[in-house]
């Protein structure tokens, strides 16, 4: 099933997310590559659209879903093209969610609150420990996971996904 063909959002969302999608910092994230050939611009634009409207369905602060959803890996660098010497519970995965809160406070601290901040830092749970504490926060993860499945059509990636490479042979 092609998940872009929710990809259709209204004035209001566009309005609540303006200010980040106009954001020169946030823009270089169409240059980053995230799971398969999407973007992470992409990728997040996808899950904060889809969060967007599952939590206006669901009468929940639908405006704090758009911004954690497309801030939730707004994280420092392309991690995919560089090799991460960190300790394994220090790599990507496992470290991703503090580097965007950091990044999306220094960017953008005029809109942030509570449950955008939980948001953003919970949104790997289980990798991180500590569970969602909002009902929105558990609609982006959620939203994240599924959207992120595409991982799986290719499946000789998926270490590399989790911070695993491949070492390389010497001649």
């Amino acid at each position: 099933m092609k998940i872009e063909k929710y990809l259709e959002p209204d004035t209001e969302y566009c309005n609540i997310v303006k200010k980040i999608l106009k954001n020169p910092e946030f823009i270089k994230r169409k240059e980053y590559r995230h799971h398969g050939n999407r973007t992470v611009y992409d990728h997040c634009l996808l899950v904060s659209v889809i969060s967007y409207k599952i939590a206006k369905k669901l009468n929940m602060d639908y405006k704090s879903a758009a911004i954690g959803g497309l801030l939730h890996d707004f994280y420092y660098k392309p991690w995919q093209e560089h090799k991460d010497p960190r300790p394994f519970f220090k790599k990507h995965g496992f470290a991703h969610a503090g580097e965007a809160l950091e990044n999306s406070k220094t960017h953008f601290p005029e809109l942030m609150n509570n449950r955008i901040e939980d948001i953003i830092k919970k949104h790997m749970f289980p990798l991180n420990i500590k569970p969602p504490k909002y009902k929105e926060s558990w609609v982006i993860t959620c939203v994240d996971k599924y959207v992120s499945m595409e991982i799986f059509k290719d499946v000789k990636n998926l270490p590399k996904y989790v911070g695993i490479f491949k070492k390389e042979k010497i001649n």
